[in-house]
């Protein structure tokens, strides 16, 4: 296990929950749903929470802490801006765009515990499950709420 490639994995999935955060938060600010806020504060804080243990585990190893966000976080949170616009701020489409992020979220999560696990002490690997856990049930929740509006 070396090092650099550890710090690499961990620091990928800080720029990933940085992008959720940035994301929630645009998302919050796009609606005016106090129901949909309240739920975009609970991602947020779950990313919060995960960003935490991740620059604790980086810090440990003497790493370089990720800064900010990815490309493709960036263009999830500027297609989001321009869906919510040209929608009226629909909550269909925010749902949408949200989903869109955490699939992105969940897909970095799962490469990084199949890839990755060699570069992982079994605590990391502990760790990161729970934060998938969590992840993802941030992710069927928003999948949840997108597909209750499309059957009614």
């Amino acid at each position: 296990m070396e090092t650099a490639k550890t710090t690499d994995v961990l620091n990928e999935l800080i720029t990933i929950n940085n992008d959720r955060i940035e994301g929630y938060q645009t998302a919050s600010d796009e609606t005016e749903e106090q129901d949909l806020k309240a739920l975009f504060s609970q991602f947020i804080s779950t990313s919060l929470k995960c960003k935490s243990e991740l620059v604790s585990e980086v810090s440990q190893l003497g790493g370089e802490i990720a800064e900010g966000t990815k490309t493709s976080g960036k263009f999830f949170r500027a297609w989001m801006d321009v869906k919510a616009a040209l929608t009226g701020k629909n909550r269909k489409a925010i749902l949408d765009s949200c989903e869109y992020g955490e699939d992105v979220a969940v897909d970095t999560y799962e490469k990084a515990l199949k890839d990755d696990l060699e570069e992982l002490t079994s605590q990391q690997q502990s760790m990161l499950r729970a934060q998938y856990s969590a992840i993802k049930a941030d992710h069927d929740k928003v999948k949840s709420m997108r597909d209750a509006l499309l059957n009614s």
